[in-house]
């Protein structure tokens, strides 16, 4: 038996009856990993799943029915299995294979002009969907498990202004405005501001502690306040519940209104996300370590799960914060002094 990271997982591989398997542990852990990793093997010998009965009928759009009953898949999920579908619903699971995938490739750039990295996008919820099914004992192996990726072309991310912010937060609704308003002072993403709640924010000690992170190692992980986020909070404060709302209600999709108000504010197309890269541009530009920046957004390297900037202390945080908010304070009386020359 052997253990390999993919991500920040550890994945047990195993022999059974002259048939590999491949299982998640669940954990980042070592430790923790080669002791579920044991108990793993000792449950499929003794529940006598030797080699999985896969159904040679059972096709992928039965098994990304399946997974969506029964995993809540996200919405990138969601999203990239409506893609696949119209290609890959009839085939059975058992006749996938990397050729397939080629010529799916093809199949996508002949209905769209797309980048490789979009269609990598797509390869990789299948190979992912093709893992479960592995777990659910529905295939006996990934046959995905060693595909390559072409290289993709880094992409420059946009850098969103201080004057293109100040149009954004003019146009943009009260509850998509105070949302924009917790990217660019906390680096948080998307998920993690509609799931924050307000259990997770402390008011006497200026701190907010995100609780929905992506990654495992940025769970909990403690942001503090700056001023302009901590009169926010104030202002809307609630006794429990999530923190932000529309008409008192749960937030869960902002696209429509996000796209509307960069439309209403004549700003360039920008994502949701590259408020996130902006906190974090700032906080380099404001003279901020690298380390420190990682860990106020919860952005661990997988290569790297303990390094130093997972263990970043509160002090440091918020002395990083101070510098953002310097920085943005002599950012901001520039743009000001520069618009009023341009009036004169």
């Amino acid at each position: 038996m052997s253990l390999m990271k993919r991500g920040n997982v550890w994945w047990a591989y195993f022999y059974i009856d002259g048939v590999r398997y491949q299982r998640s542990t669940g954990t980042a852990n070592r430790r923790e990993a080669e002791g579920i990793a044991r108990q793993l093997r000792e449950d499929a010998a003794a529940m006598g799943q030797g080699t999985p009965k896969t159904d040679p009928r059972l096709t992928f759009g039965d098994l990304a029915a399946r997974f969506i009953a029964t995993e809540k898949p996200k919405p990138y999920h969601l999203e990239r299995i409506k893609q696949l579908l119209p290609y890959f619903e009839a085939m059975p699971l058992v006749k996938i294979s990397k050729g397939h995938v080629r010529e799916y490739r093809k199949y996508r750039h002949r209905r769209r002009k797309l980048t490789e990295a979009t269609v990598n996008r797509d390869v990789s919820v299948l190979r992912h969907l093709l893992y479960w099914a592995v777990d659910e004992f529905l295939l006996p192996l990934n046959p995905l498990a060693r595909i390559r990726m072409p290289r993709e072309r880094p992409k420059r991310r946009p850098v969103v202004s201080l004057a293109e912010e100040r149009r954004i937060l003019d146009h943009a609704p009260a509850h998509l405005r105070d949302m924009v308003i917790a990217s660019l002072d906390s680096g948080m993403r998307k998920g993690e501001i509609l799931g924050q709640r307000w259990e997770q924010v402390d008011f006497d000690r200026r701190l907010l502690y995100v609780t929905r992170s992506k990654t495992a190692q940025g769970e909990s992980r403690e942001i503090p306040l700056t001023t302009r986020l901590f009169d926010l909070l104030v202002e809307i404060r609630q006794p429990q519940g999530p923190v932000f709302r529309y008409e008192s209600r749960s937030v869960h999709h902002i696209r429509r209104s996000w796209l509307a108000t960069l439309k209403r504010a004549g700003v360039r197309h920008l994502r949701f996300h590259d408020l996130r890269h902006a906190f974090n541009t700032r906080l380099m530009e404001a003279g901020v370590l690298q380390e420190v920046r990682m860990a106020l957004m919860g952005h661990v390297n997988p290569q790297q799960v303990h390094a130093t900037y997972t263990h970043v202390e509160l002090p440091t945080k918020r002395k990083a914060i101070q510098k953002l908010e310097a920085w943005m304070e002599r950012k901001t009386q520039n743009l000001q002094e520069d618009d009023d020359d341009y009036q004169g």
